[in-house]
Formats: C-alpha cells, structure tokens, sequence
C-alpha cells in the first residue's frame, strides 16, 4: 500500500508540478504551429494539384509554350555512360564528349581513360580531364571543364551524371527548343528509373521522384518558367551559365544554385516530360541517406543565401518572388521536414502523455493522409506501398530536419556523393545554321 500510495503522490506532483501548468501551455503552442504548417503544405499541395490537372486538360505544359522545330540536315557504369554519351545523335565535327574525372582511384582513372581511348579510335571527339585536387567537388570540376580552350566556341552544354544514359536522340529533342527561343536557358528532361524494382527502397524512392517531376518540376516550367535544375539530364546555354556567374560551390546544390541566380537574370527555363533519360535510384540506404543529406542540407543552405537576393531582384515578378521564396523553398525545402519529424514523431507521442491536450482528427488524420495521397497518386503501380511509403518518409524526417538545420545554421559537412558524372557540351561556330557541338565526359 505504501509503494502504491508513493506512486499516486509522485504522479500528483508530476501533474500539478509539471504537466499542467508547463508543459501542457507548450504543447498546445506546438500543435497549433504544426496544424498551421500542415493546412501550409496542403494548401501547396492542391494548389500544385489544381495547376497541373489544369495543364493535363487545358493542354498547356510549359513545353507548349515554345518553338520546337526539327534540326534538319553487362557493363561497368562508367563504360554505360560513356557510351551513351558518345552514341548521341550529332555531326561528328560538331560534338565533343568531355569526361570529367574526379575519380581517387588510379585504376579507375586508367579504366576510364583506355575507354575514352577506344572511343577516339572510333572516330569521336572524346576528352578525358582529370584534375590534381577535388576543389568544389562537381561544381569545381563543371567549372573548370567550362575553361578549356576547345570549349570556347560553344553554345551549349548538355549534363549527364555518370549512371545516366541519354537516347541517341536526345540533342536532336532538346537543341531545337534553345535555338528558337532565345530567352530559354535550360531544357530539362525527366529521369527513368531502371532499377525501381530492385527492392522495396528504390519503389519508395520512385514514388517521391514521380511526383517531384510530374508534378513539382511541371508546374514550376507551366506557370512560372522556373524549376529547380536537376543536375543532370538537362541542357544549359552557356551564355546563360556565364550571365548568371557559373558554377559556384558554396552550396552542396550546385544545380539549384544555378538555376535561381538565372532565373533572377530574368532567364526562363522549360521542363520536357516525355523526354527520358534511364538513369538509376541508389539501391543501398547509406547511399540513399548521403543524397538526401546533400539534397536537403544544401537547399536549406542556398535558401539562407539568396532569400534576401531574391526578394530584391527587380526583374521577377512579385508573383514569381512568392512561389520561389515560399512554396519552392520555404514550403518544400524547409516546413515539409520539419513538420514531419516535430508533429508525427514529437508532438502526436506527447499528447498521449499530456492527455489536457487534444490534436484535432482532421490535423492528425485527414491532413495527413490528404498530403500522403496526393504525393504518390503519380505513381499508381505503387498505391498499395501508400503505408510503407508514410512509415519511410516518417522514418526519414528526422535525418532530413537535421540536414535542415545544418544548411540553415551553415554547421555540419559537406556530404558529396561519390559517383561519376558525363557531361556533353553542344557548339554553335561562325554562320553554321546547326549548332556545333563539343561532348564532355565523366566526374568520377
């Protein structure tokens, strides 16, 4: 009786210590700022949804909105690249494939040089650039492929990362959208999973992806002509890329980077959906956590770096200043994580401790679950997944809150995935109706 009637008195105290007078006033401040921020990210959401169901039945993708005419006249990933790369479509003299190697393994850097060799001997103008230090990691190298002297003449560049592998066509499919649209800087093309099978990790992963493309990147390209670049699989003019300051490494998105300071430049971009490029999900969770660390932790970090740049540009309108500042990064990059973690994994638990404090069904229940169906309705195949993606994403907030936080507060690391990247650059020289192009190749 007396351990009993111990136990009651520590518990009364606990309530009229602590809980009530406390905690409690705590813990309904954050519920209220988490209820808010989940009607903010389903607001985005239908406002996202109402815009593309708009485009699908209005017909007026972004890519509509330009001239397009037709330019007349079992293997190690490096070598899939490679080849892909040098099997593009286009005028021997007008191409020149690039691969920037950032490889620290002498026997990679060899093996990549005997296949760029072996390319050369079959006629392709092939380059294999190698650097003495790692300085910028991708940036630094994008940067300094930029500099030698071959690629002077040249009007545009295409990026592909090293587990890419581009249709023989793609030049031929995008080109002609820059060259008749002179306000274009960038033409991004979609990424096709070949490995989304692999396992239960990569069919999660591809209904995330599908919907950022289907969805995110469209809207951006239909209703205000600006989408995060990413990364690979798209085409840049290069007058552009120089207009906009280059390639900068003081974010680990270095391709976000890009594309903002262009589009404060006032130069458009456009997302072309059916144009494909076969590509692969990382099929390990290391992998998988170091992407999203560096995905997350470095688009947090360039939205402290250039808020205020863009909220001072003059060429933007204020319509464009709000998606980007609020929806693109605020909304997305940063309250999405956030969220997440503090309600679902925090707060939701801690109610049931503090039972003076109620959440509402339709904050803890129906928001939610709106949020969850309209972010994989892009993948119909995986519907049934919809409870292992929740109990993932939910699992994963707490990495992408602290990647969050570290590029908000510039602490931490940077987290640079160790794979190779292809880039082939595209040329326009003196009176030649087509545009020269000059290929570059592999960061390793």
């Amino acid at each position: 009786m007396d351990t009993l009637s111990s136990a009651a008195e520590i518990g009364m105290g606990w309530e009229q210590a602590w809980r009530v007078p406390a905690i409690a006033p705590v813990l309904r401040w954050t519920v209220a700022v988490c209820l808010a921020m989940s009607i903010m990210v389903l607001v985005d959401r239908v406002y996202m949804g109402i815009v593309i169901m708009g485009v699908k039945l209005l017909r007026r993708r972004g890519v509509k909105k330009y001239k397009w005419e037709a330019i007349k006249g079992d293997l190690e990933v490096y070598q899939l690249s490679i080849g892909a790369a040098c099997r593009l479509s286009w005028p021997l003299d007008r191409i020149i494939i690039q691969v920037l190697d950032d490889s620290t393994d002498p026997a990679i850097k060899e093996l990549v040089e005997v296949e760029c060799r072996s390319w050369a001997s079959k006629g392709m103008n092939i380059k294999h650039e190698t650097r003495e230090n790692r300085n910028g990691y991708k940036a630094g190298a994008l940067k300094e492929g930029m500099r030698r002297s071959y690629a002077n003449n040249c009007e545009y560049v295409a990026i592909f990362d090293a587990d890419f592998q581009p249709e023989p066509d793609f030049l031929w499919r995008a080109i002609p959208f820059l060259l008749h649209n002179p306000d274009l800087a960038l033409v991004q093309a979609r990424w096709k999973f070949v490995n989304a099978d692999v396992c239960l990790m990569t069919r999660i992963q591809e209904m995330s992806m599908d919907y950022h493309f289907e969805v995110e990147q469209e809207v951006g390209s239909s209703a205000y002509a600006f989408f995060g670049f990413n990364g690979t699989a798209g085409v840049w003019r290069i007058s552009a890329i120089n207009e906009a300051g280059g390639w900068r490494d003081r974010t680990t998105v270095e391709d976000m980077d890009l594309a903002v300071r262009a589009s404060l430049k006032g130069w458009k971009f456009v997302y072309v959906g059916d144009l494909k490029v076969k590509n692969e999900l990382p099929s390990t969770f290391k992998t998988y956590r170091d992407q999203q660390h560096r995905w997350f932790c470095g688009s947090a970090n360039l939205f402290r770096k250039v808020a205020i740049d863009i909220l001072g540009n003059k060429k933007a309108s204020p319509w464009k200043k709000l998606y980007v500042i609020y929806s693109f990064f605020f909304v997305r990059k940063i309250v999405i994580h956030i969220l997440t973690f503090i309600f679902h994994c925090v707060v939701l638990p801690a109610t049931v401790l503090v039972p003076e404090v109620e959440v509402p069904a339709w904050g803890s229940v129906y928001i939610p679950l709106a949020i969850a169906i309209l972010k994989v309705i892009g993948t119909p195949r995986s519907l049934h997944l919809l409870l292992f993606w929740i109990l993932f994403e939910t699992a994963m907030s707490l990495h992408r809150t602290k990647a969050t936080f570290e590029g908000l507060l510039e602490t931490g690391k940077k987290t640079v995935m160790g794979i190779p990247d292809v880039m082939v650059q595209t040329a326009k020289f003196n009176g030649d109706p087509f545009p020269n192009s000059l290929s570059s190749g592999n960061n390793l």
